[in-house]
């Protein structure tokens, strides 16, 4: 293990267990993360996202859910080793987790501000005064975007993006050397995507995050690093940089004036091999191509000789998700 790792994942396998069926969730998985690194386990539902982030924390259901081999290193120990009281240590003060429903981690009964006390006060390992932790609540607020003076409100009267911002104010209550996040912008709308989006950028440079997620354009925002699960399995990871150069594609936008056109352009198109796919929708056709200098040259030849004359063309940067969706083809 490298000196700066904070976590090693080795060929994780995990199951669920009923009278019907065993369900083999995660399938061999390894990935590393450094101090102060962001990763985003990225894939469809039933991919293996969440069912890693609780095993990390060894929070799979009890009657189900199976580790069948692997080990979780986390500061070089492996937590699968751990007893049950050494894991409720680890857990809030070592590592904690943000839900994708907010309500997991708030009590209606309780103000908001009493809540984030209270769990502060259970990891109060340096023994702070009762004015230090307020004070430490009120830093916490701040943080993550509600005015302090709004602690004295219950939670229905929060709406859901900012029960999520109380979410990640808890977890970061004991200041965790690593920050898991299950989905937790899935349920969101946009501007309450944005705001917890921008929390999390705001705290990457601090605290290590493992986030989970289907929205790939969230994880090109705020993540370093990238595993994209598929069927349990990472089918490709590493660097962002890394991913795009080494398994996308350019991509090449053409619109027509019609269709006719777009269909006359794509028969004269049909037996170029450098071409590895394409997508119409209405009058735009997208090229991929991972030669796109010579694919342009080509494309470009074809429109000169078929006198075709399109009203825009545009060349496309490779996508995570473009290369998301080649994957799990």
């Amino acid at each position: 293990m490298e000196e700066n790792t904070l976590l090693e994942v080795k060929d994780l396998r995990v199951v669920y267990k009923t009278d019907e069926a065993t369900v083999h969730a995660v399938n061999g998985i390894s990935f590393t993360l450094g101090e102060r690194e962001t990763i985003g386990l990225v894939g469809e539902t039933g991919a293996g996202k969440t069912t890693t982030a609780l095993t990390l924390l060894r929070l799979l259901p009890e009657r189900t859910g199976r580790v069948l081999g692997g080990e979780i290193r986390f500061r070089g120990e492996n937590l699968l080793e751990k007893t049950i009281p050494e894991m409720r240590h680890v857990r809030g003060a070592e590592i904690s987790i943000i839900f994708q429903d907010p309500m997991t981690a708030l009590n209606p009964a309780l103000t908001v501000g009493d809540q984030v006390l209270e769990s502060l006060e259970i990891h109060n390992l340096d023994k702070r005064s009762k004015e230090e932790l307020d004070a430490r609540v009120d830093e916490l607020f701040k943080l993550v975007g509600i005015p302090p003076e709004r602690k004295k409100e219950y939670p229905h009267q929060f709406s859901r993006g900012m029960k999520q911002r109380l979410g990640i104010a808890q977890a970061l209550l004991a200041d965790p050397k690593l920050l898991i996040c299950d989905e937790p912008t899935s349920a969101l709308d946009p501007v309450g995507r944005k705001e917890i989006l921008d929390i999390l950028y705001k705290i990457r440079g601090t605290t290590t995050v493992l986030f989970s997620t289907h929205i790939l354009s969230d994880v090109e925002r705020i993540c370093d690093h990238v595993a994209l699960l598929n069927d349990g399995y990472i089918a490709v990871g590493g660097t962002l940089s890394e991913i795009k150069a080494l398994h996308s594609h350019d991509s090449l936008l053409i619109e027509f004036s019609s269709e006719a056109d777009l269909q006359q352009f794509k028969a004269s198109m049909a037996k170029q091999p450098l071409l590895i796919g394409s997508e119409e929708k209405g009058r735009e056709m997208i090229i991929h191509s991972r030669e796109m200098k010579k694919a342009q040259h080509t494309i470009f030849s074809t429109l000169a000789e078929a006198d075709l004359a399109p009203v825009k063309v545009a060349l496309m940067e490779p996508s995570l998700e473009s290369l998301f969706l080649e994957v799990i083809k």
